[in-house]
């Protein structure tokens, strides 16, 4: 292990902003000045960065609270803002959306003036098919340009759409669509995963069976599968969206205009629908993308790695880079088809500066060996971000080495679904930055962690992480819910009038902030609160270990146990065993102190996970209590789980 690589854990390695940045960023150190000096004045000069075709009278009403409602009597349209006004401004002829998928020769590069021409095709053939102001939309799709021009269509014409992600089950579908009351679907014949055609419109016919009030199904031929087809239901985007004409004269709809629903993944109980309006989310998730990276839209190659069914993919890959003017790499299919050098081999060929994916990526590149990225030319990366969960330490570092060469910076950002856009996240150029650290607020965020009865730990300690005021692009609401609003985000602190995130944190010695993940992720043994994302960064500090994932278990001693699941880095010896099962229980002792040492530790080749990279750590609890799995519907390979559950059937627990 180099250098820099050793002691990731001590809060006190810092890397200092790269002097280009502090020279040329976006924004400098005044702005949490001017932020802190007056905070509703800050968030109207950020919302004056759009398009506006009546301006605001208030910018924030918080007199219904929870319930707020930001650029008061303004009048906008989203998707105005992230194409025409960009066309009108004579930018046309820049690249929105350079697309690429997984066969061989799929790519193509589509233009501002040709994204208008889609957004109004597609705005056109669903006002033929029905679609009025407020009439919901549910949209289930690969990662395609037809997916954004479909939200965009919607966007227009003051339709909320509810995106559904691609690897959903029909009865998750099912189940979304009913909740929110759509009454049209737009999907796919299918998509590409690892080369091979993956359907999608088999499970919206499924899903169907049960949505008799679904009056129309837009179908973009993809894969060219044959499909199911309902007469007078099912229509062909190519027969209808590429016949309509490119002319739709936009409506403006007042900054409260539901833009979109998202639903939460609904593991258990009944999903959330999670409600952002049209103004406040589009000006902060504008801003946030312009400042956290840097962005320069004459010269940047941006490239979120989220897919689109997640808020990650709605923020910072669709609304938040389109509104600023931006050129964006999208990609259909896995990051390791053919071989595991595409992913690179595709920021080499399109040049890409500007980086964002999930920790759980950065550790699959560990896994492959720095070997991969350094046979591949990635100078022309200059800033690289991470989001989804906790970044331990040893990650972030390799992450600037590996792909940043050492000189990058590297934001790593807190938000949620519910937040809409990103809330704690270092300023390049700004911030100084420590590995595994989100550093702090974003400029107009109001955060703290707090004990279980509200009040501030201060520094140097860790508790809940909570919103102290109202922000822009913060949910309106679970939609059709109201009560289960307020419960589930408002009532634990509803004396300090705090939003509940339901995440842990802590504060360093300096202030700066640590994200713990899910509260329900913070075990509790004998009485000692510890992380599961502190064990698992522990774990991935160790040389032989490419990545981890940490779950509590029932113990009738301690009352929680800590169970490990480990994926070892290659083929290298000392690898499996009970030797190499000590080993690393004694270096979690080393790293954080006896008490986190894992009562089991189960080597492993994989661990499951979702076609969007999340570990599904539901599942891995199942298997450290014994219990029957959940579902696994949503899992890339649910295979996996049979291996894990054999190898726990095997394992023994530490006396």
């Amino acid at each position: 292990m180099s250098d820099t690589l050793s002691n990731l854990s001590h809060e006190d390695r810092r890397f200092e902003p790269p002097a280009p940045f502090a020279a040329h960023a976006n924004v400098g150190e005044d702005v949490f000045a001017d932020a802190s000096a007056d905070r509703l004045a800050f968030w109207a000069k950020a919302a004056e960065r759009l398009s506006w075709d009546r301006p605001w009278d208030e910018v924030l009403d918080w007199s219904d609270k929870p319930f707020a409602k930001w650029f008061v009597g303004g009048r906008l349209n989203v998707a105005y803002n992230c194409v025409d006004r960009h066309v009108a401004d004579g930018h046309g002829d820049q690249v929105a959306i350079q697309w690429e998928g997984e066969p061989e020769g799929h790519a193509r590069a589509i233009t501002y003036a040709q994204l208008k021409d889609d957004v109004c095709r597609a705005a056109n053939t669903l006002v033929e098919l029905g679609v009025q102001t407020g009439d919901r939309v549910a949209i289930y799709m690969p990662m395609i340009p037809e997916t954004i021009v479909s939200m965009l269509a919607c966007a227009r014409l003051g339709a909320p759409h509810t995106v559904v992600f691609g690897g959903f089950s029909s009865s998750a579908l099912s189940d979304r669509i009913i909740d929110c009351d759509a009454r049209v679907v737009i999907t796919a014949d299918g998509g590409y995963r690892r080369g091979e055609p993956s359907a999608l419109k088999p499970a919206v016919d499924e899903a169907l069976a049960k949505c008799p009030d679904v009056r129309s199904v837009l179908v973009v031929k993809r894969t060219g599968q044959d499909v199911a087809w309902t007469e007078g239901r099912d229509v062909w985007w190519h027969d209808t969206v590429e016949q309509a004409a490119t002319e739709h004269e936009c409506e403006f709809f007042d900054s409260e205009h539901p833009l979109f629903v998202m639903y939460t993944s609904g593991t258990t109980g009944k999903p959330k629908g999670i409600l952002h309006t049209s103004g406040g989310y589009l000006a902060q998730a504008a801003y946030t993308h312009w400042s956290v990276f840097d962005l320069k839209p004459d010269d940047d190659l941006y490239w979120c790695g989220a897919d689109i069914g997640w808020i990650t993919g709605h923020s910072y890959l669709v609304y938040g880079p389109l509104a600023n003017r931006t050129t964006s790499l999208v990609y259909e299919g896995t990051p390791n088809y053919p071989d595991e050098h595409r992913f690179f081999d595709m920021i080499e060929r399109h040049r890409v500066t500007i980086l964002y994916i999930a920790p759980t990526l950065i550790r699959t590149f560990m896994k492959w060996g720095e070997d991969v990225p350094a046979g591949h030319d990635l100078t022309s990366l200059r800033l690289l971000g991470s989001v989804g969960e906790p970044i331990n330490p040893e990650a972030w570092v390799w992450y600037r080495e590996n792909l940043g060469g050492g000189r990058t910076p590297i934001v790593d950002t807190w938000w949620q679904t519910e937040t809409g856009a990103m809330m704690i996240s270092p300023l390049p150029g700004v911030s100084t930055l420590k590995p595994g650290s989100a550093i702090g607020p974003l400029p107009g965020i109001g955060a703290d962690v707090v004990d279980n009865d509200g009040a501030p730990v201060g520094a140097g300690n860790g508790g809940l992480l909570v919103l102290t005021e109202p922000w822009p692009a913060m949910t309106r609401g679970i939609w059709g819910d109201p009560d289960r609003f307020r419960e589930t985000y408002w009532e634990r602190f509803a004396e300090q009038g705090y939003y509940f995130a339901g995440d842990g944190a802590k504060l360093d010695d300096d202030g700066d902030y640590w994200l713990l993940g899910r509260v329900d992720d913070v075990m509790n043994v004998s009485g000692h609160r510890i992380s599961t994302t502190e064990v698992e960064s522990a774990l991935v500090s160790h040389p032989k270990v490419a990545e981890a994932a940490v779950v509590g278990a029932t113990d009738p001693t301690t009352g929680q146990g800590i169970v490990a699941f480990v994926i070892p880095r290659g083929t290298g010896e000392g690898t499996e065993g009970d030797e190499f099962v000590q080993e690393l229980r004694n270096h979690v002792a080393t790293e954080i102190g006896k008490i986190a040492k894992p009562r089991q530790i189960m080597v492993v080749k994989e661990l499951p996970k979702t076609r969007s990279g999340k570990i599904m750590r539901r599942l891995l609890r199942d298997v450290a209590d014994h219990r029957e799995l959940g579902d696994v519907t949503t899992l890339t390979d649910s295979s996996v789980m049979d291996l894990i559950q054999d190898k726990a059937s095997s394992a023994p627990a530490e006396e």
